[in-house]
């Protein structure tokens, strides 16, 4: 657990930008629709920056956990309506300099970027972050 707000905005941005970034520049040219670089990185900030303001929401509700935490799995379930939201908001034209988005296009990315950022963060990312899952990475 990050039991401060600050290390989940910053794993989520940390996450997004440098997993999240390197999956994006793997995936983008074999994505249904033809979506472009461009669009999908514009995307994949958007998603950082909804990021912000839905760990604000989740650790608000986190409040009323004994733990102040969620369980690994409602992490990984998290994506429905983060990707509900980001998808929606692409829809009704809000997201700057995406325009005709597919569904199949944004699903592909969106889940595949949704899932191996999900993976390291469970997984490789607590092995040399061994300070992380503490005291919000704080020393000492």
């Amino acid at each position: 657990m990050v039991p401060i707000l600050s290390g989940r905005i910053q794993t989520r941005l940390f996450l997004l930008a440098l997993v999240g970034g390197l999956v994006t520049a793997l995936i983008t040219p074999l994505l249904p629709g033809d979506p472009g670089y461009r669009a999908t990185f514009t995307v994949l900030a958007a998603v950082a920056l909804l990021g912000v303001c839905w760990e604000v929401l989740y650790h608000g509700l986190m409040q009323f956990r004994w733990e102040k935490d969620w369980p690994t799995l409602f992490g990984l379930l998290t994506v429905v309506p983060e990707g509900a939201l980001a998808w929606l908001l692409l829809r009704l034209d809000l997201v700057p300099g995406v325009r005709g988005a597919t569904f199949a296009g944004f699903a592909v990315h969106f889940g595949v970027v949704w899932l191996v950022v999900w993976l390291v963060a469970n997984g490789p990312m607590r092995v040399p972050f061994l300070r992380w899952r503490f005291r919000g990475g704080r020393i000492g």
